[in-house]
């Protein structure tokens, strides 16, 4: 629950889920730390949790996971917990 949206790894984050609703206009987005410098977060209270910290998926696996290696498998993922088809604006037509 709130204030604790997204991925956790324990007390640290791992995605970032996020919502803004204004002037008409509803905005959302999500971000996945794959292979992030996580010591830009050292400098900042992430997300205004004091005490909790941000973590990725290379730092959890031990080994460097590039966004390329888990793109298609999070878009796969997304289609069917959603039951939607994405569409891509580089697709034709």
């Amino acid at each position: 629950p709130p204030p604790y949206t997204g991925v956790w790894m324990g007390d640290s984050k791992l995605c970032a889920i996020g919502v803004h609703c204004g002037s008409h206009i509803t905005s959302h987005g999500l971000a996945l730390n794959c292979c992030t410098d996580l010591s830009w977060f050292e400098h900042i209270v992430p997300c205004g949790l004091e005490g909790k910290g941000v973590t990725s998926l290379s730092r959890e696996l031990g080994q460097h996971i590039a966004v390329s290696h888990v793109l298609q498998p999070f878009l796969d993922s997304f289609q069917e917990v959603f039951e939607c088809t994405l569409v891509s604006s580089e697709d034709p037509g």
